[in-house]
């Protein structure tokens, strides 16, 4: 990558609107714009002070564009270190070709996915953890997201790592520094103070690991199934808790013959529910192929909904019960809510009776929305969300995750080395690999593939 060049992109979305913002980064950037732009007050925005914002026009030759805004942002003072132009100008989709188009005759190209954080982060403004939570901050789509991708962008999640990694690079330093003195059977790192460091530092490890349960279902939303036979009320429960007619609802059976999802937002974590086709034995070719698909989506899923009936549940009790301890069985890891929908249709007796059946059973009218909202609450008690509530740094990235894993394995090699009292030189491998798997997180240690591939998941622009 030429960093020595002037890059340009839309920053905004792409389409009409009423105002859209493009970006130029680079040493050239200032000096690229004051020759296309004329200001109202005749300034000269070689000439003005970083942070300030100056309305004028774009022209080509004696042709003008468009009334803007510009905004400048001088080095090191701007989101890459380099030289920043921000011009506002008309949404109009015409208009922002034009500029572009001007620019990049005028000595830009085309920034890549990802470029002008790319040169944030080469340029020290951003570690590679902090690069990667932007793109995380710009796709999060709920509260739990967006609060995970703000923690790790301000450094939350890269200072506790850095930390760790000094501390245990102080400690490599005197290992190393003990080999140049092997001869003389000097210790220069004190044993006790390193096997406590080392426990330490698995601990904050295996927290970090474990996070990322939560994290990756927050990131990614949780996927929740909703089962059972036909016409239980499988699509007037995903319209109930979508709030709107999403699914076709029948007092046919077996109107749904393929799967309907969505996803909604609840206590700030992200749901998507996939209402399933009724599962049945049928001859139908076509609800067999649905069937088939909702079990498929049973195994995705990591929460299942098994509906049944109220109203049937007098005379098929035992045949809802075989059902459920079926999913049970085949699926015994998988956290499962049983409710007995169309309450509003049967007697309190019956009620109390399928209590009495079905312990921890969950009673519901979806057509009424009775027992809706207690349905939502107990979906956000299945995710632990202690950690994101008391602001703890939660990893999402499998990236991370993967090095976080790799970190841990070495760590435990280095304390199997010092309870077993290897030599130094062998323990001083294991610690290196320990510490290059913290540098591949923050970005200490990176190469042209890695960055490639983090980098080309961003959008143009930003």
């Amino acid at each position: 990558m030429n960093q020595n060049d002037t890059i340009i992109a839309l920053a905004t979305a792409s389409g009409a609107g009423a105002i859209a913002i493009i970006r130029l980064s680079g040493n050239d950037a200032i000096s690229i714009a004051s020759k296309l732009f004329k200001s109202i007050h005749q300034k000269d925005l070689t000439k003005q002070v970083t942070h300030s914002i100056h309305l004028g026009h774009i022209m080509d030759g004696n042709r003008t564009i468009d009334e803007v805004l510009v905004s400048l942002f001088k080095n090191p003072k701007s989101y890459t270190g380099e030289n920043v132009v921000e011009i506002s100008c008309h949404g109009s989709v015409y208009i922002q070709q034009e500029i572009l188009q001007l620019f990049l005759r005028n000595g830009c190209r085309m920034a890549d996915a990802g470029e002008f954080t790319l040169r944030a982060f080469l340029n020290g403004k951003l570690d590679l953890s902090q690069a990667e939570a932007v793109a995380d901050l710009i796709s999060s789509d709920n509260e739990a997201s967006h609060q995970i991708a703000m923690q790790q962008m301000r450094g939350g999640f890269s200072s506790e790592i850095a930390k760790l990694r000094e501390e245990l690079l102080n400690f490599a330093s005197l290992i190393e520094l003990e080999l140049d003195f092997a001869e003389e059977d000097v210790e220069f790192a004190d044993r006790t103070q390193f096997r406590d460091l080392v426990e330490r530092i698995s601990f904050v490890l295996k927290r970090l690991i474990d996070s990322f349960a939560v994290g990756n279902v927050i990131k990614n939303g949780i996927p929740v199934a909703i089962v059972g036979e036909p016409n239980v009320g499988k699509s007037t429960l995903l319209n109930a808790l979508l709030n709107e007619e999403r699914a076709i609802v029948s007092e046919i059976a077996g109107t749904t013959r393929d799967t309907i999802e969505d996803e909604i937002s609840i206590g700030g974590i992200g749901f998507r529910f996939i209402d399933t086709a009724g599962i049945r034995d049928t001859k139908d070719v076509v609800e067999s192929i649905g069937i088939k698909k909702t079990f498929e989506k049973i195994e995705q899923a990591q929460v299942v909904i098994y509906l049944f009936s109220s109203e049937e549940f007098k005379v098929q009790s035992s045949k809802f019960k075989v059902e459920l301890e079926k999913i049970k069985n085949k699926y015994p890891l998988k956290p499962l809510i049983v409710i007995a929908n169309k309450i509003d249709k049967v007697d309190d007796v019956l009620l109390a009776n399928m209590q009495k059946e079905i312990p921890d059973i969950h009673l519901l009218s979806a057509k009424t929305g009775l027992g809706v909202e207690e349905l939502t609450n107990k979906l956000l008690n299945l995710i632990n969300t202690g950690a994101l509530r008391n602001n703890e740094t939660i990893i999402t990235n499998t990236r991370h995750y993967d090095a976080l894993l790799k970190a841990l394995e070495e760590i435990q090699k280095v304390k199997y080395g010092l309870d077993s009292g290897i030599s130094g030189d062998l323990m001083a491998i294991d610690i290196r690999e320990a510490l290059y798997q913290f540098g591949l997180i923050t970005g200490n240690v990176t190469n042209d593939e890695l960055l490639g591939n983090i980098f080309a998941n961003f959008c143009i622009g930003k």
